[in-house]
């Protein structure tokens, strides 16, 4: 992804997402979009302890210690991935985490499907960058 693009897909989000105008710098969108879609598994601070965890087959992976597990870089596109969801990664087997990407299209059809000119991807990948986002600033330092 261009740097281009994701500036223009958060500020897309963020004109769409704000209830009222200057409302954008008072809402954590991020966190907003992970407490509504993540917290329910991951628990509110990205721990893997929500109540949801350990109703699936696999456990809930503790999302605070992504870049720790990775040598001190964040994976930030192998996490877009994983949300994303749409294209199935073969070497993480089954999936019991929602495919975020196909729920963000079908959310956008809702909303805008009547608006000509809406970028179904756009909405989608603000979403969950939004997310990335908000889940970078839950690592442990």
């Amino acid at each position: 992804m261009k740097p281009v693009t994701i500036a223009a897909a958060l500020s897309w989000a963020v004109m769409t997402c704000a209830p009222a105008i200057g409302l954008a710098d008072k809402v954590d969108f991020g966190k907003r979009e992970y407490d509504s879609n993540c917290a329910v598994c991951h628990g509110l601070k990205g721990k893997g302890d929500g109540p949801y965890a350990g109703m699936g087959n696999q456990s809930v992976r503790d999302l605070t210690v992504l870049s720790k597990k990775n040598g001190g870089v964040f994976p930030i596109e192998h996490v877009y991935e994983v949300i994303d969801g749409r294209e199935q990664i073969k070497a993480h087997g089954p999936r019991d985490m929602p495919i975020w990407g196909t729920e963000y299209s079908i959310t956008a059809a809702e909303r805008y499907g009547d608006v000509g000119g809406y970028s179904e991807e756009a909405y989608i990948r603000a979403h969950i960058l939004l997310l990335v986002d908000y889940i970078y600033r839950l690592q442990v330092k």
